[in-house]
């Protein structure tokens, strides 16, 4: 599928839409584009729309739970959040918080809000996130649902140019299955996966 000079293909599997690599952004392209994000946590609008998914994970958290903000961006409000609900919440980013030694440890819970859409390789970075979180543990994920494909090609969330990969739910739940985790949707937009408190057997 083309949108303009732009190369879309759909997984048969999982039902993802990603755009053809030749059109992804140079990491310094990819930086300037993030840089742009005013996400502040003085905006109570942004706080709204985090509050999507902390309500829901908080729900199910057991207090003083230790978790990692994975793709926090320059401003992890989603962070501080979850540390004033009283939860340890260490950062990962590659651009902002390069700092890898969150990725040595496993998490009770890890979130990515508005994160996954940007994954080059998401596979890989499932099976990343799988390893980092403690069996019985939460993966808080939140993207933008892709509905019909109809609408694909003035959806606004295409045109952001640093997203990359599109999850329908189906694609989320077959994510699911294959890890052993069991998915919840709490809300539009939001799916909650519990890995068992036992691994699951490969």
């Amino acid at each position: 599928m083309s949108v303009g000079a732009r190369s879309y293909h759909r997984c048969e599997d999982c039902e993802a839409t990603f755009l053809d690599p030749a059109h992804f952004l140079d990491a310094d392209s990819e930086r300037t584009e993030y840089e742009q994000h005013q996400n502040l946590p003085g905006d109570p609008g942004y706080v709204r729309f985090l509050n999507q998914v902390a309500q829901p994970l908080l729900a199910r958290l057991p207090p003083h739970s230790r978790g990692l903000d994975y793709g926090c961006g320059p401003g992890p409000v989603l962070a501080l959040m979850l540390r004033e609900a009283g939860h340890t919440v260490a950062l990962y980013d590659p651009f902002f918080h390069p700092n890898t030694a969150p990725l040595q440890t496993r998490h009770d819970f890890i979130t990515c809000t508005e994160v996954i859409e940007h994954f080059h390789a998401p596979a890989q970075e499932f099976r990343r996130l799988d390893a980092l979180l403690q069996p019985g543990g939460w993966l808080a994920l939140m993207t933008c649902f892709q509905t019909d494909d109809s609408r694909f090609a003035q959806w606004h969330y295409r045109r952001d140019p640093t997203h990359v990969v599109f999850y329908r739910e189906a694609t989320l739940a077959h994510v699911a299955r294959r890890h052993g985790w069991r998915m919840e949707v709490p809300t539009r937009n939001v799916a909650l996966m519990h890995k068992p408190p036992q691994a699951h057997p490969r």
